[in-house]
């Protein structure tokens, strides 16, 4: 028999739990959580950036919020939370949305799971920044200088959420990996 769960402790969104020895935490009150890899028609990623209390910290992020965590709307469609996040924290609309993947954000520390949406054909139709309880910034990054662009941010001590990274593979931006002392090939010794 599987070790039975227990509930260490509860809040208005989360719950602390354990499982035999695992702790770990459970969103409460939501159907699911979004995120978006948003393009525009000029090649430009579309970022946010807003302080995050657990880390203390702003953070460059992709745009992304909760479904089914609106009074009244328990059972939202994870597609119409992806749409409504976009245009809540960024001001755009987007024309078509293309489901993309599914997976756990961080499986040993909690048991919440993200969808990833592609937002193609978006139009800003406002200027975005987030609902009352959030300050956002708005960025918009060419595709092809996001990983510099991200590198910049960090140096500056802004760190960087690396979902980014799985934006570009599906943006279809894949940057090559760097050479290291160590993976740098060996020069022949003349003969």
């Amino acid at each position: 028999m599987p070790p039975q769960r227990t509930v260490l402790a509860e809040g208005k969104h989360l719950r602390l739990a354990r499982i035999g020895t695992w702790e770990y935490c459970e969103r409460r009150n939501i159907s699911g959580i979004v995120c978006l890899v948003a393009v525009t028609d000029r090649a430009e990623l579309v970022l946010i950036e807003q302080f995050r209390p657990p880390v203390d910290c702003r953070v460059i992020e992709l745009p992304a919020g909760l479904a089914g965590d609106i009074p009244g709307q328990e059972t939202e469609e994870l597609a119409a939370a992806a749409r409504r996040e976009l245009l809540e924290e960024t001001g755009y609309e987007a024309g078509a949305l293309e489901r993309l993947t599914e997976g756990p954000t961080s499986p040993g520390f909690g048991s919440e799971r993200i969808t990833m949406f592609l937002a193609r054909n978006v139009r800003r139709v406002s200027e975005g920044g987030g609902d009352s309880s959030e300050s956002i910034v708005v960025h918009h990054v060419p595709l092809k200088q996001v990983p510099d662009w991200l590198e910049e941010k960090q140096r500056a001590g802004i760190p960087c959420d690396p979902k980014i990274y799985a934006a570009l593979y599906f943006a279809g931006e894949k940057r090559p990996a760097r050479r290291t002392s160590r993976s740098a090939p060996r020069r022949r010794k003349p003969e």
